[in-house]
């Protein structure tokens, strides 16, 4: 049984791959977070964000011009409602 259109569930991984070059919050399970446009994403999660800032709590611990960051070290990722 299929759900209606509007009813269907959404698959995360499509909806990163349509976000690329969104800014994007990306929380590791080690509490530290990234922020930064991402640049690209696979099928492992696996992410590269440009222009990004380490965040520890509220504060900037560190600017980078690209980061890579492993999918299984991933606890989330936020789209940023903004470019």
């Amino acid at each position: 049984m299929s759900s209606p259109p509007s009813q269907q569930s959404k698959r995360p991984l499509s909806i990163l791959q349509r976000s690329i070059n969104r800014k994007v919050a990306v929380r590791l399970k080690s509490e530290i977070e990234y922020k930064g446009k991402m640049n690209n994403v696979d099928s492992y999660m696996n992410l590269i964000l440009t222009d990004a800032e380490e965040f520890n709590g509220n504060d900037v611990m560190a600017n980078y011009g690209k980061v890579v960051i492993r999918g299984n070290n991933v606890l989330f990722i936020k789209l940023e409602k903004d470019i």
